[in-house]
């Protein structure tokens, strides 16, 4: 999970969660006062763990017949991704 890059507290998981889903929106430390935004590579691994995964499955990889049975599936796929970005992520002090 990211930390502080001035006093290295944690973040929590709610924190990040919601910076993601609210535009990116910066993170200030608790602790600190220290302003953090997401670096580009992680805007990546945001996308990739839910939007582009889930698109992947359901055009290319879904062995399903059945258009319901695929969205839930990929619907599956963005609900856990998105849920895992928060460990992945990286953020970056700025001024």
């Amino acid at each position: 999970m990211q930390k502080c890059e001035n006093c290295n507290a944690a973040f929590s998981w709610s924190e990040i969660y919601k910076s993601l889903w609210a535009g990116y929106k910066p993170i200030k430390c608790n602790e600190c006062g220290t302003g953090h935004k997401i670096t580009i590579s992680g805007r990546i691994i945001f996308v990739s763990l839910t939007t582009l995964s889930m698109v992947i499955f359901g055009l290319f990889l879904s062995p399903f017949r059945s258009i319901l049975v695929t969205i839930g599936i990929a619907l599956f796929i963005l609900i856990i991704g998105s849920l895992l970005t928060p460990f992945f992520v990286t953020y970056k002090k700025f001024s």
